[in-house]
């Protein structure tokens, strides 16, 4: 690719200078040093990789790459250099396992710091941490990064809410760390035992799963906190690789640490700045596991142009999903953010929903249950009007069915929403 076709095609975002210094270091002797990449890159020169197209030539790095070097194979360092692992785990229930050196430990904590500063947070603050530890990044993140911040961390993990309760009101909490999911179940047993006045909360630090806009506002105003969406996974550091700061909800992404791109999923060219695709990372100064051109799954698209905070790290939009979420149904492509929209857009709808997608009598049946204030004839007109926005909006008719307000499940870590019983 030309440079100047990758200005015709709207490709604005390149490595800086800085970048491309981080990267060469990354990629030196990374053959010799990797196992993995000495497979991976077999027939290509790293030391001729000094231009943004040679760069952009690289082949991608896919999540099945990591699976396969299950357990080690991904290590770029002798073993007696790495001092912990993390793994993330698929459907196919093979581990993905990432070694981390004490280096990419303190990076880490460094980029998740620089995130709850971009919050507001400050070392008088009192930070519950409700994510999981383990071989899961999300606790340890969280509580590495309000360490180096200087907070106090109230290492809680998930689960036993009545603690979580206790612990909020008698250490006097001002963040919550969660996910979406647990983040609302928090508030509405706060609202329901009637102890919001003893609540100190003032942020929430949000991430692990995607949120519709009405799960948004009800936190935030149940809650009495601004929200922050944090991004992260766990083949990447894991959470803390970037955050939205004050001005905009879209998240900035440290680059000093990672270099992002979007391609179109399907071909995985690169797309336009601001064109909606698929996020692929590298990382610039990662020891234990490099990775270069990895592709997330996750979908976003990069927001053009400076931010009003002022600061120069590159941002992506919220995320609206992933490659892997979408399911199709009467020949509709449908994403988790598209059913939100529709759940946003009708008036009576609350913010939780349930989809059952069903093969009944040679058809597929597509069951929408969302949560609803209303009762009688109030509900079956919200449960109308709200398939026929999902039909102009997705193009396929759904059955929909109101429940009250609580009956759709809740959970401590991701909330699953969409059921496909057809295979």
């Amino acid at each position: 690719m030309k440079l100047t076709n990758r200005k015709a095609k709207g490709l604005d975002v390149r490595l800086t200078t800085e970048q491309w210094e981080l990267l060469s270091a990354q990629l030196k002797g990374l053959k010799e040093r990797s196992p993995f990449y000495a497979k991976k890159f077999e027939g290509i020169d790293l030391d001729q990789v000094t231009t943004q197209e040679a760069f952009e030539a690289l082949p991608f790095t896919e999540k099945a790459d990591l699976r396969e070097a299950y357990p080690m194979g991904l290590a770029a360092v002798p073993q007696e250099q790495i001092v912990r692992v993390h793994s993330s785990s698929g459907t196919t229930g093979t581990p993905v396992v990432i070694p981390y050196t004490a280096k990419d430990l303190e990076d880490w904590a460094i980029q998740f710091a620089r995130c709850y500063e971009y919050a507001g947070l400050t070392p008088e603050d009192v930070v519950q941490i409700t994510p999981g530890y383990g071989l899961w990044t999300a606790g340890a993140g969280f509580q590495a990064g309000c360490e180096r911040l200087g907070a106090m961390a109230l290492p809680m993990g998930p689960g036993n809410t009545d603690k979580q309760l206790q612990f909020m009101q008698d250490f006097g909490s001002t963040v919550l760390c969660a996910t979406s999911s647990y983040a609302l179940k928090l508030a509405e047993e706060i609202e329901s035992r009637g102890i919001k006045d003893r609540i100190k909360l003032r942020k929430g630090i949000i991430g692990s799963e995607r949120w519709g806009e009405k799960m948004r506002a009800r936190i935030a105003n149940e809650l009495g906190v601004e929200l922050y969406d944090i991004y992260g996974l766990t083949e990447v550091y894991g959470p803390g690789i970037g955050i939205n700061c004050k001005a905009d909800s879209a998240m900035h992404i440290w680059a000093d640490y990672v270099y992002i791109e979007i391609v179109d999923p399907d071909t995985g060219e690169l797309v336009p700045d601001g064109e909606p695709g698929e996020i692929v990372l590298t990382t610039l100064q990662k020891e234990g596991a490099p990775l270069i051109r990895f592709r997330t799954h996750d979908l976003s698209r990069i927001v053009p142009g400076p931010c009003e905070c002022g600061s120069e790290h590159p941002r992506i939009d919220i995320i609206t999903g992933r490659t892997d979420d979408m399911v199709k149904v009467k020949g509709c492509n449908i994403f988790p953010a598209q059913i939100e929209e529709v759940i946003a857009f009708t008036d009576g709808a609350s913010s939780e929903y349930q989809v059952m997608i069903d093969h009944l009598e040679g058809k597929d049946q597509l069951t929408l249950f969302f949560e609803t204030e209303a009762t009688g004839e109030d509900k079956a007109r919200v449960e109308e009007n709200l398939a026929a926005i999902f039909k102009g909006k997705i193009g396929c008719m759904p059955i929909a069915k109101g429940v009250a307000i609580g009956e759709l499940p809740r959970s401590e870590k991701k909330t699953r929403r969409i059921f496909d019983n057809r295979y």
